[in-house]
């Protein structure tokens, strides 16, 4: 018998890794995703939550993503904005990470936002975010089954993203690694 308790708002911080991973993920942006992680936690925090059971993760994720898709409607719904040029002078900071890596990293974030919603879910989910199958699928109301389909295909879809991005792979993907539909 589940027991309903109140979400404790200063555990919020021990998920905020996670929350920032699955984030990016869905947004494909580092600074959308810290935003989309602040205005999580600020919903949250609004008013007490009781949840019906222990998956503190699962309900944040939940909420993080009904979020997500919030904005992006309402985002829809306003005039779109111009980015800032490329051409800005910039400072070295010596201890950030390679800019390679980063280059790797928005890359890969990015072809996980461009994947059907339902096969982003299951990736993030399962690789951004670390749930086992299981949790997964009680996170996003699906058999455990479903979420194996998917993660498999959703991972299809971003290597084929990801080796036709890169200049030295193959233009087209190869017909084994072809996204089914």
């Amino acid at each position: 018998m589940n027991v309903e308790r109140q979400l404790d708002p200063d555990a919020l911080g021990d998920h905020i890794d996670r929350l920032y991973r699955a984030a990016w993920s869905l947004c494909g942006s580092r600074e959308e995703a810290e935003d989309l992680v602040q205005s999580t936690f600020e919903h949250i925090l609004r008013r007490p939550r009781f949840l019906h059971s222990d998956d503190d993760i699962g309900y944040l994720l939940r909420v993080l993503r009904n979020t997500f898709f919030s904005q992006r409607r309402a985002a829809a719904r306003r005039p779109q904005t111009t980015p800032l040029p490329d051409n800005l002078d910039l400072i070295e900071d010596r201890t950030a990470p390679a800019a390679e890596s980063r280059l790797e990293s928005a890359e890969l974030y990015g072809a996980i936002s461009r994947l059907p919603d339902d096969f982003r879910d299951a990736l993030v989910a399962i690789d951004v975010v670390g749930l086992s199958y299981r949790e997964a699928a009680k996170a996003l109301k699906v058999r455990e089954a479903t979420i194996t389909t998917r993660l498999h295909r959703a991972r299809q879809r971003v290597a084929a993203d990801l080796a036709s991005q890169s200049p030295a792979g193959p233009s087209t993907p190869p017909a084994s690694a072809s996204p089914r539909r």
